[in-house]
């Protein structure tokens, strides 16, 4: 097992061949799952590799997929996020955001 950087700084991984990732399972499930650590399990040459993340990491992993695979959706995010980042729009509770809409 080793630990690498992914081409995403803000996660790391540890690879581990499946001899490893069998020998250690559950002791993998609990850094996962406690510590959101992603294990890269490495088949070999010529097989795809498969990957054990948190639920919640593959959940918001789908769900910013979801919400950015439409151009018109994507460009909307960004404009919102640029101008709050700008100062041009101030936080908002949910429960304000709620009454905007009723």
């Amino acid at each position: 097992m080793n630990e690498t950087q992914s081409a995403l700084p803000i996660l790391s991984r540890e690879v581990a061949s499946p001899s490893e990732a069998k020998d250690d399972f559950f002791i993998w499930l609990e850094r996962v799952a406690e510590e959101g650590q992603v294990v890269i399990v490495d088949r070999g040459e010529g097989r795809e590799n498969v990957a054990m993340i948190p639920e919640s990491e593959l959940t918001s992993l789908l769900e910013t997929v979801y919400l950015l695979r439409e151009p018109a959706n994507a460009s909307r995010l960004f404009n919102a996020l640029a101008e709050s980042k700008a100062g041009k729009i101030r936080p908002q509770t949910i429960e304000e955001l709620q009454k905007e809409i009723e």
